[in-house]
């Protein structure tokens, strides 16, 4: 990669031509910022298209860019990659790329996914976060929830929601908190390094897939051996690293995941249905003791237009929720949540309506994200 190549001035935009870098630019922005979140966040090239940007969860194209060639993505593409990754790439049989690149001036750091498709090459770009937000400004329903978790010596924490919902940004502000109150040893597995930690009262060794470690398991086996307190994994993708993270807050770590599901009673199913059927009850009774509580988030677009905020239902497994946990009673987890305000617990469409009331939402806003089809009924009423 060569400083010439970076800058080279190769995608016509209106009276323009661009960069890589002049694209890449656009993310450190600072109208493209709100209250440390980034309201930019990926960069779409596909041959035959214009490029798009990511804005507020729409994909928006680049005022007067021309349509891309395969030609002028390369160009633009190649720069970022090593000459391995571009000659895996050139192959197309080896299926797509995972690449990421560092730009020290600007302080910015990106993924790269980088592929082709029926009309030839394409490539997202994610930039990476800079900054990790207080935990107090992620967006909890309440502060004795995040000040539960920051104290816990033990137990499974999951956030769980689609991709760019803000967990690793939510999971990153918990650890970031303990980092700078308490005196533990933290191990991270991620995949790949989102936000960099610089060690604090507390010691973090932080461990990048595929560069660090060949799996989520291998790590996670590794890290149990490394005397941590507290171990965040990226993401409970397969039965092991599950089963290893269940075993780790079993015997005395405190553990933090992601899951992608819809809402935190989808977290138990999801778990559940990686392993097989006979063992569905000594699973569920694990899950009941292991797991101390589940977050689920959204993304949601403020109602001045300013940018998104993070919507959250909170389950935290109480006596009487592990027992519906081990009885299978799932069907009645809802309801104890709607109830469990006292427990620190609210469903989605309630802090949805609470957003909606304190002006930071629109009613519209709350009706497309809920999960809950007639939370238009509440809308009106207490809840």
């Amino acid at each position: 990669m060569s400083e010439s190549a970076l800058t080279a001035r190769i995608y016509p935009v209106g009276n323009s031509v661009l960069s890589i870098v002049d694209l890449l630019g656009r993310f450190a922005e600072p109208q493209f910022q709100h209250e440390g979140i980034a309201r930019l966040s990926d960069l779409h090239l596909k041959t035959g298209e214009r490029a798009r940007y990511r804005f507020d969860s729409e994909l928006v194209e680049l005022p007067e860019a021309s349509k891309l060639t395969a030609e002028i993505i390369k160009g633009l593409l190649y720069p970022l990659l090593s000459e391995t990754q571009i000659e895996r790439l050139e192959r197309r049989t080896d299926g797509d790329v995972d690449a990421s690149f560092d730009w020290p001036e600007s302080k910015l750091s990106f993924r790269i996914n980088a592929f082709h498709d029926r009309d030839g090459l394409a490539c997202v770009i994610r930039v990476l976060p800079r900054e990790i937000p207080p935990v107090h400004r992620v967006g909890f329903p309440d502060d004795n929830v995040w000040k539960e978790i920051v104290e816990l010596q033990q137990g499974l924490i999951i956030v769980t929601g689609i991709t760019g919902s803000g967990k690793s940004t939510t999971i990153a502000s918990l650890i970031q908190h303990i980092n700078r109150h308490r005196r533990a040893r933290v191990i991270t597995l991620e995949d790949p390094v989102e936000y960099v930690f610089q060690s604090d009262r507390s010691l973090i060794s932080q461990r990048e897939l595929g560069q660090d470690i060949v799996s989520f398991s291998d790590g996670l086996r590794s890290a149990l051996r490394e005397d941590p307190d507290i171990i965040f994994v990226g993401e409970m993708r397969d039965r092991e690293t599950t089963s290893l993270a269940l075993t780790a807050a079993e015997t005395g770590h405190l553990v933090f995941s992601t899951l992608h599901t819809k809402d935190t009673k989808g977290v138990l199913s999801r778990i559940i249905d990686m392993f097989p059927p006979e063992r569905n009850k000594e699973l569920s009774t694990q899950l009941s003791f292991s797991l101390t509580m589940a977050i689920g988030q959204k993304l949601v677009a403020r109602a001045d237009g300013s940018g998104r905020r993070a919507a959250m239902e909170v389950l935290k497994v109480t006596p009487a929720i592990g027992h519906m946990i081990r009885s299978g009673n799932w069907h009645q987890i809802y309801s104890s949540m709607e109830t469990g305000t006292k427990d620190g617990m609210t469903t989605m469409e309630r802090h949805l309506v609470s957003l909606v009331r304190e002006g930071e939402i629109t009613q519209q806003e709350a009706i497309r994200r809920a999960n809950d089809p007639t939370i238009g009924n509440y809308l009106g009423t207490d809840i």
